[in-house]
């Protein structure tokens, strides 16, 4: 009779057994499940922290780009108002680079990133992102968010005086990261998925990281839900009003999204190693080159502008505005207009990708849709499924997180219909992104030290 194998040895030839037992060992340790707590804790605050932030955000961009034109007697901003207000912020955001803690946030040339938050890092992430954001940067917010979560949740992890290590700062910036980043996409399962996918972790240290994110994400998600009589905080949805039907997919749609995927893939390299390029260029001289960047982002705007006769505000800013209003009415806008929103927002992009601070999501979309609504007449397609092959191509190649990018277009497109052209849209343009060169590498942004704490000079001794 053979013998029984006893419970804690593993089988032989397989490691997972191994993985499920570190797992169960960092679930029942007692300082995990203490940190679960605490993040499930501190993820309310910085929820509204990060809603009063992003409402800021949109207030001011509302006054610069609407309210102050109309009280000077434009229905629409001028040609020429994009040039003052990125002067403003090219000159701000190149006195913060240098001089604050933290260089107001990492490039967003590099990606999103989730490590390096730190308190000290706080007052130049906001004030590089106030800067930049309303004033026309066509960046998003979502980079400074997660910066300004993951640096809050350790403030109050300091405060609370909570034993320092490794793997806590690490799961508490992540937890505080998934909290903050919910409110831009108002979706506590979106911001999990994108945390987790920033990180690249795998087995048992995926679990450790995606229980703190998830946990944050979701109980911060009560702030705006609402929670008993607690009503909640009106935020904005990333669902769009479709102003077309939208089709029931057949092989056409599909083959067109893999030739549109692949095309804007490799119409998005470019810029996006520009954007590598020009990250270089303004490292050695931080301030001057700062402010010709944004300058001739500035530019780009303007000559839209006097091109079109439209608003520069179509090239300005993350575009997430310009979405809804294509979404809902894409029959309005010609082509000129279309093909000027993709020569000029794109350059833009990649311009300021290099130099000014924000995040790389939203402008990457805006692109896609504006090219699926350009692509849409196309014989056999459909706007609809344009739109969703193109944001799915242009959002994977940017961000390079092809789950994460499904997951939000999905959520934009508000049903399951185009789920197979989205998949097959991100996919492709993934892999496409990857086989292409990834161009210069981006030099670290040097580190600006803390203040030392003042000399305690001795009391002289008594006569």
């Amino acid at each position: 009779m053979p013998q029984s194998r006893p419970r804690s040895e593993p089988p032989p030839g397989g490691t997972q057994p191994q993985e499920a037992d570190v797992l169960r060992q960092t679930l029942r340790s007692p300082g995990y499940l203490k940190l679960l707590v605490f993040c499930a804790l501190i993820s309310i605050p910085v929820s509204l922290a990060s809603f009063w932030f992003l409402a800021a955000l949109h207030k001011m961009e509302h006054v610069m780009w609407t309210d102050l034109p109309e009280a000077l007697g434009w229905g629409v901003p001028p040609w020429w108002w994009p040039l003052p207000l990125l002067l403003v912020a090219g000159v701000v955001v190149g006195l913060v680079v240098p001089h604050m803690r933290g260089n107001g946030g990492h490039l967003p040339a590099a990606g999103l990133h989730t490590g390096g938050a730190s308190a000290g890092a706080l007052p130049g992430v906001v004030i590089a992102a106030v800067a930049s954001l309303p004033l026309g940067a066509v960046l998003g917010p979502e980079a400074p968010l997660i910066a300004l979560g993951g640096g809050l949740a350790l403030l109050f992890r300091n405060l609370a005086q909570v034993p320092v290590t490794p793997q806590g700062t690490a799961l508490v910036g992540a937890a505080g990261a998934a909290a903050a980043i919910a409110t831009i996409f108002g979706n506590p399962l979106i911001a999990a998925v994108l945390l987790i996918e920033v990180a690249g972790v795998g087995g048992p240290q995926l679990f450790a990281v995606m229980l703190p994110s998830l946990l944050s994400a979701g109980v911060g998600d009560l702030v705006f839900t609402g929670l008993g009589r607690w009503t909640g905080l009106p935020i904005g949805s990333l669902k769009l009003e479709l102003g077309v039907p939208v089709p029931h997919l057949d092989a056409a749609d599909v083959l067109w999204a893999v030739v549109i995927a692949a095309a804007l893939a490799a119409a998005l390299h470019p810029v996006l190693t520009g954007a590598r390029v020009i990250a270089t260029y303004v490292l050695a001289r931080p301030l001057l080159r700062t402010v010709q960047c944004a300058l001739a982002a500035a530019a780009c705007a303007s000559l839209y502008a006097l091109i079109t006769g439209l608003s520069p505000a179509d090239v300005t800013g993350s575009g997430q505005e310009l979405i809804g209003r294509l979404a809902a009415d894409p029959h309005a806008w010609g082509v000129g207009a279309l093909i000027g929103v993709l020569l000029f927002k794109g350059t833009a992009y990649a311009i300021c990708l290099g130099s000014l601070r924000g995040g790389p999501i939203f402008p990457a979309l805006c692109l896609g849709a504006v090219a699926g609504v350009l692509l849409g007449p196309l014989p056999g397609l459909g706007i609809v499924p344009a739109m969703g092959a193109g944001m799915a191509a242009t959002a994977a190649s940017a961000l390079r997180l092809p789950v994460s990018s499904v997951v939000m277009v999905v959520l934009m497109l508000g049903g399951t219909a185009m789920i197979p052209v989205v998949i097959i849209s991100a996919v492709v343009a993934f892999v496409v992104t990857e086989l292409l060169p990834v161009g210069p590498p981006i030099p670290d942004l040097p580190a600006v030290p803390a203040k030392p704490a003042a000399p305690v000079t001795p009391a002289a001794p008594a006569a």
